[in-house]
């Protein structure tokens, strides 16, 4: 799977914490898309555990370790919403043509969202598949109902989720170079179970 010149994967996270899987999400990405942009936002459907500046630091640090050229973090695209960061994209590549990223596991979000059928009408939805989290043909069809045009990405990421961080915090869970900042301002208790 190739994608065009002017094709641009949008990924937003949460990033609270990033982890081994966002890693592998990105890194991948980088290998089909000419251009992959991330960003760390608030999602109005989470409660976030630490502030959303802390958390860009650390999808920062993520980025600069896995330092390719097709991949940028560009915090302005910030927002819950995902149309608000769609105007914003398209202000600043106007000539490009989105795959908006999302995990298997929040397929399901898609048609919940606010102005779903416009967001879907001007973005592709590219799944990326998490271990633990298939997509069933009724989620799929639920998305394209609303005019989504959907690509299932050819990878799987490994399971390694934020919310099993946060729940246990494990230095095995997120790449070695945030742990630093983790344990230095014990972020998500992880200096408390240093493991």
């Amino acid at each position: 799977m190739k994608f065009k010149n002017n094709s641009i994967a949008l990924f937003g996270t949460s990033a609270d914490p990033p982890t081994l899987g966002h890693e592998a999400l990105l890194s991948e990405l980088t290998k089909i898309f000419p251009k992959v942009i991330t960003w760390a936002s608030d999602n109005p459907d989470k409660k976030h555990q630490i502030p959303l500046l802390k958390r860009t630091q650390l999808l920062r640090i993520l980025v600069k370790k896995i330092s390719h050229p097709k991949l940028e973090l560009v915090q302005e695209l910030s927002s819950p919403r995902t149309i608000h960061t769609l105007k914003k994209a398209f202000q600043l590549w106007p000539e490009a043509s989105f795959s908006f990223v999302i995990g298997s596991d929040l397929a399901m979000q898609v048609p919940k969202w606010l102005n779903a059928k416009s967001i879907l009408s001007k973005v592709r939805i590219a799944i990326a598949m998490r271990d633990g989290w298939p997509i069933s043909d009724v989620q799929l069809a639920k998305i394209k109902k609303l005019g989504g045009k959907i690509e299932i990405l050819p990878f799987t990421i490994p399971e390694s989720s934020s919310s099993k961080f946060r729940e246990r915090p494990q230095k095995i869970l997120v790449p070695k170079e945030l742990v630093p900042l983790l344990l230095e301002e014990n972020l998500y208790g992880l200096a408390d179970n240093r493991k």
